[in-house]
């Protein structure tokens, strides 16, 4: 016994396509509706009957009189025109199981491959399997062959429905079941093959029953249909069975197949209409996106070129916020629209050439190369905007540090000046002793060095203002105001400090008496003590560093400072030894002191003070160091960070590139192995992104950490950024050429071997491996290829395969030509025939007729598109087909 249980589905590809789809599989489970079986059982009965009265028999139960295989392998024969082996005519059960087994390897020999069908079963009586066996006989000999508009089996027996039933109200055929209940779909397709059986305008969509037995009954009784179906069956089923309607279906379009010829020709014109119909659709999209691309362009390009700056960092900052928003949000949608852009550009076109249209010309200014023209200048003032935001945020943050520098030495300076203009002007000289002139000489001398000591600061205060005015900083005019009060302050310090020279030095000739101790202290306390006030000065100044190596320097000098102090203790504990020596000598001589030194106005105390004060501000500036130092340690860090990562995706990036355009040579397989290919590795680089957003993160840190150079790589951003669009670009209009050659073949019929071929001689001459061959080679290619060549035939294959005069032909180009020259296409006088064909031999065409044959909309548009016919036979609302078909093929205006 043959065994049937396969693990595949029930039916497979059959010679002529797989002529069921999946959801049509043989299913055990749906006929436990009680409904379906019912209506499965007459309907299938029915067909039988209709092949095996041919023979002189009949069935009347059908899971009964199959089981001794005899009518069964009748059926068959009938239905195939073809001889089974002899049958057995035993009445046991061996003899009848042998009969079923010959019919099922017969219908296995036509490549049928049953599911849980084995003869045991049918000779059992088993009513599932007997109908699922049926049924796989209707689809195989009365439902596989059915093709409209190369679909096939149920689809096409669907598409040939919806064709017949479109122009009657009321019918909407989408499927095998509940389009059918109201039978109108079944009226109208009698009445569209025979008008004269029915009178369809009488039918009532609220009448489903009437309309059922009518189409069953003029079926049966003019078109040698058998009545398959109940009309109350069909009405009182929620859902009726499909495969009861398609097998009834079929038999309406092998009874009016006659019709066909027209039908053939209606087709050919629809899919004319709809290529250029598509065409026009896909035009229209990319003016749009075209459009809509530029005008973003614009309107984002003088958002980059505005140098406006801002007055703080806090505006500058937010503006740094605002262009990476526009980086990570506003710009990707962008790359992806234009890519996409330059994708459905290259397949329109591939579509014009494979369907003999002439090229698409985009409107003016809206060519790929004007868009990517702006968008280069789109990435230019991107790149510019960027450069001038870091340079503003240096700029600001050097402003802010030098305005709080002028600020402090400014406020030390003024604490330093105050009331010294009162000093320099009092005349205490006047009614002083000698002792007390030559102690107020004295002190006036110490003043003056102090005064000497303090030009240095007032020169830096000057120099921090001109500074500040020249880095154009927001606040100049009370900084200069400021600054000049200081100056003018100083030159009137100078002038009252001669003057008073000049006067105790007047009155020096009277005065012979000086105390050394007192002198001497003046003398090492001034200098001393502007020392240590230079210190707490240094002490406290602010710093700014953006390397490890400034604060290493500033670190060293601080450290230099530190070892300077011992030194330092020492001048400290002399001058107070001198103080000592004054207080030892006054107690040893009873002398009475005024408590206060003639000389100076630094008291030991004073000096003291300030030790202390320079002691504590040691420690703290360590410790401002020491942070600072940990600060550009975390920087450098981010630099390496940031280098470690860069310099792995930078040279991954420009590897992927180069090997894109290797893969675009080398490929070797079927286009699809190569698609599948390039799809692979295009996921693969896909897959790589995370590695970017990486770098992206690290370069945020960066940017916020204010860091503005990295020594340890020699890729940006940018860089990384531009290269990985330019790879995702390369390997998306890669796939896009690949895709372009597969409808090429498709539509041009070329084999697989004719493929590998051209591209093995294109290959061959591509002595450049640029995917790009000139004129010289390309010559040569055309000559091993058999072509005898001369000038002016070269020459028009040139601006064939080149019409821009570029004089360079790449493989798309070729394989179009080739393909041009090996297979063939529709042309405008089949287009002319077919349409002849529907006016039935006349040079016109009417609306009516085009109505009648064609889909609603692709008759419209050729109605819209028609010029009158103006022949000497023309008659109203006569059209010319004849131009239009020339005009689709560019070679007229339409």
């Amino acid at each position: 016994m043959v065994d049937y249980h396969e693990t595949n589905s029930q039916l497979q590809q059959l010679n002529h396509g797989d002529y069921m789809q999946p959801e049509e599989d043989w299913d055990r489970d749906l006929l436990l509706d009680p409904a379906w079986e019912r209506q499965q059982r007459k309907t299938f009965t029915a067909w039988c009957n209709s092949h095996l009265r041919k023979a002189g028999t009949q069935i009347e139960v059908i899971e009964e009189d199959f089981r001794d295989g005899l009518k069964l392998m009748l059926l068959l024969e009938v239905i195939s025109g073809e001889r089974l082996p002899k049958p057995e005519r035993g009445k046991m059960r061996v003899h009848k199981i042998n009969n079923v087994n010959k019919a099922l390897d017969f219908i296995a020999s036509k490549g049928v491959k049953l599911v849980s069908i084995g003869a045991e079963e049918i000779v059992d009586g088993n009513v599932k399997m007997t109908l699922g066996m049926i049924w796989t006989i209707i689809l195989r000999f009365a439902i596989q062959d059915i093709s409209v508009e190369e679909t096939s089996a149920k689809e096409g027996l669907l598409l040939w429905c919806q064709r017949k039933t479109a122009p009657y109200k009321n019918v909407n055929v989408q499927n095998f079941h509940i389009s059918w209940k109201d039978g109108l779909a079944f009226n109208a397709l009698i009445h569209r093959h025979r008008p004269e059986l029915i009178d369809y305008d009488k039918l009532r969509k609220d009448d489903p029953l009437t309309n059922l037995n009518n189409a069953f009954e003029v079926a049966e009784k003019y078109l040698d249909i058998p009545k398959m179906l109940d009309a109350e069956d069909i009405v009182g089923t929620l859902r009726p069975d499909e495969k009861a309607i398609m097998t009834y279906v079929s038999c309406y379009y092998h009874a009016f197949s006659g019709a066909q010829k027209a039908e053939t020709a209606a087709n050919r014109i629809c899919k004319v209409l709809a290529v250029n119909q598509e065409n026009e659709h896909l035009m229209e999209d990319y003016e749009k996106l075209a459009s809509d691309l530029l005008e973003w362009i614009r309107q984002t390009k003088p958002w980059l070129e505005n140098r406006e700056p801002e007055k703080t960092m806090q505006a500058m900052q937010q503006k740094l916020e605002d262009f990476r928003d526009y980086r990570r949000v506003h710009k990707p949608p962008k790359v992806q629209e234009k890519c996409q852009l330059e994708i459905n550009f290259n397949t329109l076109q591939t579509k014009l050439r494979l369907s003999n249209r002439p090229a698409f010309m985009p409107s003016e200014g809206k060519m790929v190369s004007d868009i990517n023209n702006a968008w280069q200048g789109l990435e230019q003032a991107e790149k510019g905007y960027e450069e001038w935001l870091l340079n503003e945020i240096r700029r600001l943050e050097r402003l802010d540090h030098l305005a709080e520098k002028f600020r402090q030495k400014a406020t030390i300076h003024e604490d330093w000046t105050k009331d010294k203009e009162a000093m320099l002007t009092q005349k205490d000289y006047e009614t002083a002793t000698l002792a007390d002139i030559k102690a107020l000489l004295k002190k006036h001398e110490a003043f003056e060095s102090d005064l000497a000591a303090h030009q240095d600061r007032v020169e830096q205060i000057a120099a921090i203002a001109q500074e500040l005015n020249d880095l154009d900083y927001y606040d100049s005019p009370n900084v200069n105001a400021r600054c000049q009060t200081i100056c003018d302050h100083w030159d009137t310090l100078g002038s009252l400090t001669q003057s008073r020279r000049d006067a105790l030095e007047r009155t020096e000739k009277l005065q012979e008496t000086i105390d050394q101790l007192y002198l001497e202290y003046a003398k090492r306390a001034a200098p001393f003590n502007n020392w240590m006030e230079g210190a707490m000065e240094d002490l406290q100044d602010m710093f700014i560093v953006h390397t490890t190596e400034e604060i290493q320097g500033l670190i060293a000098a601080h450290e230099q400072f530190k070892a300077t102090l011992p030194d330092a203790d020492k001048e400290r504990e002399a001058i107070l030894g001198i103080h000592n020596e004054m207080m030892k000598i006054a107690q040893s001589y009873d002398i009475k002191l005024s408590g206060v030194n003639p000389y100076t106005s630094i008291t030991s105390e004073s000096i003291n003070d300030k030790w202390d004060k320079v002691q504590q501000l040691v420690p703290a500036r360590d410790q401002a160091l020491q942070a600072e130092f940990n600060k550009q340690q975390s920087n450098e860090h981010l630099r390496e960070q940031f280098a470690s990562t860069a310099n792995i995706v930078g040279p991954w990036i420009q590897t992927k590139m180069q090997e894109i355009g290797r893969i675009s040579i080398e490929m070797h397989g079927t286009l699809e192995d190569q698609l599948n290919q390039l799809k692979q590795y295009e996921n693969s680089i896909i897959n790589y992104k995370p590695n970017i957003e990486k770098l992206e993160q690290d370069h945020q840190l960066i940017q916020e950490a204010l860091i503005f150079d990295n020594k340890h790589t020699n890729y940006t951003m940018e860089h990384i950024r531009v290269g990985w669009e330019q790879l995702l670009t390369t390997i998306a209009r890669t796939i896009n050429e690949v895709e372009n050659q597969i409808l090429t073949r498709d539509a041009k019929g070329i084999s697989q071997e004719q493929l590998n071929e051209f591209r093995s001689s294109f290959n061959h001459f591509d002595k450049k491996r640029t995917g790009l061959m000139d004129a010289d080679d390309f010559r040569a290619l055309l000559i091993s290829t058999g072509y005898s060549l001369g000038e002016a035939e070269f020459a028009r294959i040139m601006s064939v395969v080149a019409p821009n005069n570029t004089e360079e032909v790449s493989f798309q180009a070729f394989i179009d030509f080739m393909s041009r020259e090996t297979t063939d296409t529709d042309t405008a006088e089949q287009v002319m025939a077919s349409f002849k064909i529907l006016a039935g031999d006349k040079s016109y065409i009417t609306a009516e007729e085009l109505r009648r044959e064609l889909p609603p909309d692709q008759a419209e548009y050729c109605i819209a598109r028609m010029a009158p016919y103006r022949g000497a036979d023309a008659v109203p609302g006569a059209l010319d087909y004849m131009s239009f078909s020339t005009a689709l093929y560019g070679e007229s205006d339409l």
